[in-house]
């Protein structure tokens, strides 16, 4: 499979993102630098994408995918459709509830296989939930050491209002499809949908 495995934070920094919205607390000290020149518009653009991407850990051709779905919706626009596709994925919405520090360790639990989706084990990280869906942790690896210490780093985080979430049973639900407001990523997603539609 294949995996983004260059330097965070030199990522962040290049694009501009806060190393918060990874679920990660160190901050770099260098400071960018920006060229003089005025940035056209398909450097905006690809920018946008290229930062959602990152954000959400997905590669080219299942971000593609995604925004193919996204459009074929009848319902909203494509760009925030891909948005709340990108955020119902298992292993955001695991990172989302507190069960993971960062999305990749969040990748790593559902595909080592810790995780129950109404009842049933699912170890395909871009798995697309649903509106009711139950996703909770194995009986067996509750009680570990790992579950303990992620709680104790996401313990102060703040569960989206579409997600219900109980710590204690290592358990949540999906409330809702997540609507623009509900997300937090500092993503333009009009200028995705633009650069796709060329």
């Amino acid at each position: 499979m294949a995996r983004d495995m260059g330097p965070v934070l030199k990522r962040c920094r290049s694009l501009g993102i806060e190393p918060a919205y990874l679920g990660i607390d160190k901050k770099s000290n260098r400071a960018v630098q920006r060229s003089r020149r005025k940035p056209s518009e398909y450097s905006l653009q690809l920018r946008e994408k290229q930062k959602a991407k990152f954000i959400y850990g997905v590669l080219e051709k299942p971000f593609r995918n995604l925004f193919n779905r996204a459009q074929a919706m009848k319902t909203g626009t494509a760009g925030e459709n891909l948005l709340s596709l990108l955020e119902l994925r298992l292993d955001n919405v695991m990172f989302r509830m507190g069960f993971a520090r960062t999305r990749a360790e969040a990748r790593q639990i559902v595909s080592h296989k810790h995780v129950l989706v109404n009842g049933k084990c699912v170890n395909i990280p871009s798995y697309t939930l649903k509106v009711g869906d139950k996703i909770e942790i194995k009986e067996k690896h509750k009680n570990t050491i790992r579950y303990k210490d992620i709680f104790e780093v996401t313990e102060g985080r703040t569960v989206p209002e579409w997600l219900e979430v109980n710590h204690e049973d290592h358990s949540g639900v999906v409330k809702e499809i997540p609507t623009r407001d509900q997300i937090d990523v500092p993503v333009d997603e009009v200028l995705i949908v633009e650069l796709y539609s060329k």
